[in-house]
């Protein structure tokens, strides 16, 4: 008789759940219908169901989305790195439609487009009319199909008119492996997108097969996460056969599992580094936290993210799909590194709030170094991003570096190998001249807002009257004066700006290896494992920097 009324009392929670969800249902569905009836403009059912799906999902955690049939190919671009269209990115920058990147060896770079040009017209509609937000769309298609545009070359003033076939494009998970400080195998991982661990194998074979390689920096800065499973592979690459990486908890049963490695490492025995920053999250920091938990490699960088979530994507009815938070992921040392907590109190504007210190837990490594959850992965040797002040951050916003790099490569017609590009003090000069003749060269510094402010409170409790002078004296020095403010900051917008140039005639791969010598993490990093100080970090909880 017990365990028939144990069933009967486990039953009971599960009979008022679905009471409960049949009764939301059925007001839902009586608030649409009489919506549609009595509203007394004319409404679109469509817009509006999606309006309250959006807003149903964004109130759980930002990972949960409603895919409608429209956006499926947004869906399929996460996983694969796949999509149709020309190989090129476009930015709206002072009133303009810009060419800001152009992958090599696709229609567009085929073509003879370049960043810098101006898109003006795609299929014959005028880009003035679509909202700027939408135009990439326009240029995305199944392949084999045409896209016929108009567009400004840089340093044209006509129009010129192509008809470029699309292709699929595939962008790498590995879009850089090569050889730094003689002995030391670099490579970047910039998405965990099917078959990303294949490609980082092959990479790594590249460097054992090519040269005397004996350690590795893996660059995972930037990259926001992807395939669980590909994770798990890409640990495999550097840890045993049999070891946990991860561990999944969820609601339902068929979450309750442990991910181990299936076969044998590729490089056991190479030192390794691995590159975070805050940008650097999910199956990233399963890589990286799985490493540091098993003293595999050490962590250089900044704090990742902190998203200790797993998704999985559900097919709903006519084609559309809900990707949906099933599980929390748990790194080997049995930490959950998920910063924001979603099913918790949240702040008056809705917004989750971090898990408070005093609920974080420790826990240890395999030599025993102490680790916390809840915070992301923490580097075992941080280094701080370089500072970007608010002259180079205004002159980001406002596209004066983009637009000078469009004139000054339109005079160039090279700059050389990328790596030994420097910005000459002539063409200095000439960009502290463009940036003065520029009506849209503007920056503020947070000082001066303040200051602003703080003029405006001292008027309206009359104190400003007292000593005015004094008031007036100390705006007039927060007062931007463009050419003293850009020689102030000349060593970091020289760096901006090679960058920019470098990007114009090597894209992605020459700033890459423009940046190399200047990359304070990656450098760092290849110091300690030539120094064999990675060991004194690994060894224990002893080492500090």
């Amino acid at each position: 008789m017990v365990p028939f009324l144990g069933l009967l009392i486990a039953a009971a929670p599960l009979r008022e759940n679905y009471f409960e969800l049949s009764k939301q249902l059925e007001i839902m569905t009586a608030m649409f219908r009489e919506l549609n009836i009595y509203y007394v403009d004319e409404i679109q059912p469509g817009e509006l169901m999606e309006a309250g799906m959006d807003a149903m999902v964004s109130s759980l955690d930002p990972y949960t989305v409603y895919y409608p049939e429209s956006r499926i190919e947004d869906l399929r671009f996460m996983t694969t790195g796949e999509y149709g269209g020309i190989g090129a990115s476009i930015q709206f920058i002072n009133d303009r439609h810009l060419f800001v990147d152009v992958l090599p060896d696709f229609p567009a770079a085929r073509a003879g487009l370049k960043i810098g040009d101006e898109l003006t017209h795609v299929d014959g509609q005028p880009l003035l009319e679509v909202n700027p937000d939408l135009v990439s769309e326009l240029l995305q298609g199944a392949s084999g199909t045409e896209v016929i545009i108009k567009y400004i070359p840089n340093g044209a003033s006509e129009t010129t008119e192509l008809s470029i076939e699309r292709e699929k494009i595939k962008l790498p998970a590995v879009p850089f492996r090569s050889v730094v400080a003689d002995s030391t195998g670099y490579v970047i991982l910039r998405a965990f997108t099917r078959g990303c661990s294949f490609e980082l194998r092959q990479a790594i074979r590249y460097l054992q097969d090519s040269t005397d390689v004996n350690q590795l920096v893996l660059d995972l800065r930037g990259n926001g996460g992807g395939l669980l499973q590909e994770s798990i592979s890409i640990v495999n690459l550097f840890v045993p056969k049999g070891e946990e990486v991860v561990s999944t908890r969820g609601k339902k049963e068929e979450w309750l599992k442990s991910y181990k490695t299936m076969a044998d490492p590729l490089v056991p025995d190479w030192p390794v580094a691995v590159l975070i920053d805050e940008q650097s999250a999910s199956a990233s920091e399963i890589v990286a936290g799985t490493l540091q938990d098993l003293d595999r490699a050490i962590i250089v960088g900044q704090e990742s993210f902190g998203k200790g979530l797993v998704q999985q994507t559900k097919p709903l009815a006519y084609g559309t799909k809900l990707k949906v938070t099933v599980a929390k992921y748990y790194t080997a040392s049995g930490r959950c590194i998920q910063r924001l907590d979603y099913g918790g109190k949240r702040s008056a504007e809705g917004v989750a709030q971090a898990f408070a210190d005093s609920t974080l837990q420790s826990f240890k490594t395999r030599n025993g170094r102490p680790v916390i959850d809840g915070k992301g992965v923490q580097p075992d040797v941080p280094v701080d991003l370089p500072y970007m002040g608010y002259v180079l951050e205004g002159l980001y916003m406002n596209g004066t570096l983009f637009d000078f790099a469009n004139a000054w490569s339109a005079q160039h017609d090279s700059i050389g190998p990328a790596k030994d590009f420097h910005l000459s003090e002539v063409d200095w000069q000439a960009f502290v001249q463009f940036a003065k003749d520029s009506e849209s060269t503007t920056f503020e510094s947070r000082t001066q807002t303040a200051w602003s402010e703080l003029t405006a409170l001292a008027r309206e409790e009359q104190i400003y009257s007292l000593d005015s002078t004094a008031f007036d004296a100390f705006s007039q020095v927060l007062e931007p004066s463009i050419e003293r403010d850009l020689n102030r900051f000349k060593e970091e917008i020289t760096w901006a700006l090679e960058e920019e140039l470098v990007m114009r005639y090597h894209l992605q791969t020459g700033v890459i290896e423009w940046s190399i010598p200047r990359d304070n993490p990656l450098n760092k990093a290849i110091e300690l494992m030539s120094t064999n100080r990675h060991l004194d970090i690994l060894a224990g909880p002893t080492f500090t920097e």
